[in-house]
């Protein structure tokens, strides 16, 4: 079998006191990759190219949170809890390929969401830049002469003398090398799937359902030739299979559920734009505009009529008041002539019952009982009626004459 030495210097240039590594060269590799990957699948899902460029903020951010927490939190939590202040320090290196899933997962499902792109749909586009970031890492650990492998049996591997340190170096696997053909197995995987599939109509969530299917499985294989990092949880298996069996699973899960729903795919913004967030907002402030000149309009209205009924109600309560005085001048005129009327009877009582007593005195005079039943019969004075204002002043009547009375 063959063996070989890697002693390779992992800085690829030092410009003073700046040095230029080729893991880091890596890196940036993978973000241009993969944006030119996302951003082949997402123009042929007739979507904007903006989007994928869009996306690049989120995913470096996804990854670079995501792979250093994950390896604090898996690897090194006694370390962290002990100097917190090293998680911040992430050029010492340190960094988790399951946390920098797990931190692209959430950022995907925030830049979806934002965008009203469904999530699958986003997940699927990102699949090819997924398997090629897989790939360049490793080739990045692999310049490092980190995440080795176990020890073989001496026939055959790979000498690592910068990590082993010792003049005669044992063989080792070369498990990132492994891993960099499992990349680029499941690149390959997802561009025939793809073809075959028919592009553009296949279900949704293949993809990156497939990825998960190959890629996990085929990590927890690899996971055998590795060294064991640190705080491992059993000696039997590493906590790189552990944390490769659910995503494996979901992988499995997500194939079945692909092709039994078979959603059409398509980069279409589902849930909202922003454009249409732009245009409800000027509906909005149009609406606005018309209420307030409706308002404005009822206003005006109402002041008009308000105007046109003051002068006839003005008029109504001067009629009212002119109607007042009348009907109160005609109950004084009643109140006087009642009066008048009231005097002249009494006069001709008063004057009848004189020449009732004349003829009397002349007759014999009158029992007392008969001058009560004269009283009796001698008709009462009619009561005065209350006045209401002092009446106006009338011109007295003439008295009738005697020859009246006859």
């Amino acid at each position: 079998m063959p063996t070989f030495t890697w002693d390779v210097d992992p800085i690829l240039a030092r410009l003073g006191p700046v040095s230029l590594r080729w893991y880091s060269l890596l890196f940036v590799a993978v973000f241009l990759g993969g944006y030119w990957l996302l951003k082949w699948q997402v123009k042929r899902g007739d979507g904007d190219e903006e989007d994928a460029g869009d996306f690049i903020v989120y995913g470096v951010l996804g990854v670079l949170v995501g792979s250093r927490l994950g390896h604090v939190l898996f690897y090194d939590l006694d370390k962290a809890l002990r100097d917190p202040a090293w998680v911040l320090k992430i050029w010492e290196g340190g960094l988790a390929s399951h946390g920098a899933v797990i931190g692209l997962i959430l950022a995907m499902w925030l830049f979806c969401k934002r965008r009203g792109i469904p999530f699958l749909e986003g997940s699927d586009r990102f699949a090819f830049s997924a398997a090629l970031g897989a790939t360049l890492v490793r080739v990045g650990n692999f310049f490092n002469s980190e995440i080795v492998g176990r020890l073989t049996n001496q026939t055959w591997g790979v000498r690592l003398p910068r990590f082993d340190r010792v003049p005669n170096p044992p063989l080792r696997h070369p498990s990132q090398l492994y891993e960099v053909a499992l990349g680029l197995f499941v690149l390959g995987a997802l561009y025939v799937a793809d073809k075959k599939m028919g592009e553009e109509k296949r279900p949704r969530g293949a993809l990156i359902s497939l990825f998960f299917a190959l890629y996990f499985p085929g990590r927890f294989v690899v996971e055998f030739f590795k060294e064991h990092q640190t705080h491992e949880p059993t000696p039997f298996l590493t906590m790189g299979q552990y944390l490769s069996i659910p995503a494996a699973l979901l992988g499995f899960y997500g194939l079945y559920w692909s092709f039994k729903t078979r959603l059409p795919v398509g980069w279409a913004r589902t849930e909202y734009d922003d454009e249409d967030d732009d245009e409800d907002e000027s509906d909005d402030e149009d609406e606005d505009e018309s209420d307030d000149e409706d308002e404005d309009r009822d206003d005006g209205d109402e002041d008009a009529s308000d105007a046109k009924a003051r002068p006839a109600r003005r008029g109504k309560s001067t009629r009212d008041e002119d109607d007042e005085d009348d009907q109160d001048d005609e109950d004084d005129e009643d109140d006087e002539d009642d009066e008048d009327d009231d005097d002249e009877s009494d006069d001709e009582s008063d004057d009848e019952s004189d020449d009732e007593d004349d003829e009397d005195d002349d007759d014999e005079p009158e029992s007392s009982g008969q001058r009560a039943k004269s009283a009796a019969r001698k008709p009462a004075d009619k009561p005065k009626a209350p006045e209401k204002s002092p009446p106006k002043k009338a011109e007295p009547k003439k008295q009738p004459d005697d020859d009246d009375d006859d």
